[in-house]
């Protein structure tokens, strides 16, 4: 039987998720959609279904899809939906999980890779965040967990673009780039986006595909034109040559078999002022990885670091396999694949793509570089 696609629709506060799914649940769009609504979202679309003693409540839409409102466990609800499904109790082909507008995406995400069950009868399609173009940089300075979503996000949608003005929107999205350079960006009405534009992602493939924006991939290679690399001390800190933690860098940074962007500058007059805790950064390289030192060394990183990786993905050039390999992870979460054949003339560069709050770019890039052959 085909796993159910889930989507994650996270966002801030107004910035238009209860306008989405009241489209969902009302309009006559031909799809069997299946909402999970947190009780403790900000505001409710039905309040009177939750009115009710019992945790969850799952109530039929006219127009042919469900509404469960969950009090505690998602993991419970997923496997009671699934129940009811099999029995042929509801119907349903998919399912969109709302989350209140503070919550970190991550656990939620998590549960379709920890639990057997659940992974067995869902497929994670994407996490969609909603941003808030009028208030969006206030709300991420003020909450981390704005920062956050931005992070997690496999698209991000504008919503109220019509109150600001070019120049902010342009500002705005220069800014979530930076944090999250591979989430596209698309400025909506939610009354006029169609909903399997909103849906159909495939965000969480494991395919081979790593978009990472051009503009930002470009202004990377731009600002390191223009900065002074001789002694490849960023302002940002990540290149000495002494580093605390005994390791010893042998050669400058633009060591000729790969070169290293960073996903944030301070040279950016338009938006100096935000120096957003959750960051981007791209690593490339042009020789193989051994597979058992990565290995090791990915899994130690992620046993330290993992509450701090939000999203991370890699298209990379293994040792001992002329195909490509994927991984990608959320948090401690870590998965891989082989993917499809280098082509005969294509370049075999390896290229991964971290975000996350505060991660030691430094101690990431050292231990990539030793685990090259």
């Amino acid at each position: 039987m085909a796993l159910i696609p889930v989507t994650i629709l996270t966002g801030f506060l107004g910035s238009g998720k209860t306008t989405l799914l009241k489209r969902v649940l009302h309009e006559s769009h031909g799809m069997k959609i299946a909402v999970i609504e947190n009780e403790f979202g900000e505001e409710n679309i039905d309040t009177d279904i939750l009115k009710t003693e019992s945790k969850e409540q799952i109530l039929q839409m006219s127009n042919g899809c469900i509404c469960c409102t969950i009090r505690e466990d998602l993991r419970e609800a997923l496997q009671l939906l699934a129940a009811k499904r099999r029995k042929g109790q509801v119907d349903f082909d998919r399912i969109v999980i709302e989350t209140t507008g503070l919550a970190d995406p991550g656990p939620v995400a998590q549960t379709f890779f920890m639990d057997d069950e659940i992974a067995e009868t869902y497929l994670i399609d994407s996490i969609i965040t909603l941003v808030d173009a009028k208030h969006a940089n206030q709300q991420l300075d003020d909450r981390q967990e704005a920062r956050r979503q931005v992070g997690f996000a496999d698209q991000m949608f504008l919503s109220k673009t019509d109150l600001v003005t070019d120049a902010e929107k342009e500002a705005l999205i220069h800014r979530l780039k930076h944090m999250n350079p591979r989430a596209p960006i698309r400025a909506v009405h939610f009354g006029d986006v169609p909903l399997s534009e909103v849906l159909d992602l495939r965000g969480f493939n494991l395919n081979a595909k790593l978009d990472i924006d051009p503009d930002f991939l470009k202004e990377d290679d731009h600002d390191h034109d223009h900065h002074d690399h001789s002694a490849c001390d960023h302002d940002h800190g990540q290149c000495e040559h002494d580093h605390d933690h005994g390791h010893q860098h042998d050669e400058h940074c633009g060591h000729d078999h790969h070169d290293h962007e960073h996903g944030e500058h301070s040279n950016h007059p338009h938006h100096h002022h935000h120096d957003d805790d959750v960051k981007s950064f791209v690593y490339r390289a042009d020789r193989a990885f051994d597979p058992a030192k990565l290995e090791d060394f990915l899994g130690a990183i992620v046993n330290i670091y993992g509450p701090k990786m939000l999203r991370y993905k890699g298209v990379l050039d293994m040792k001992g396999t002329s195909r490509k390999v994927i991984f990608q992870g959320v948090h401690q979460l870590m998965g891989s694949d082989l993917g499809p054949e280098w082509e005969a003339d294509e370049k075999r560069v390896s290229k991964m793509v971290f975000i996350g709050i505060d991660l030691p770019q430094d101690i990431l890039r050292q231990g990539l570089d030793q685990c090259l052959v």
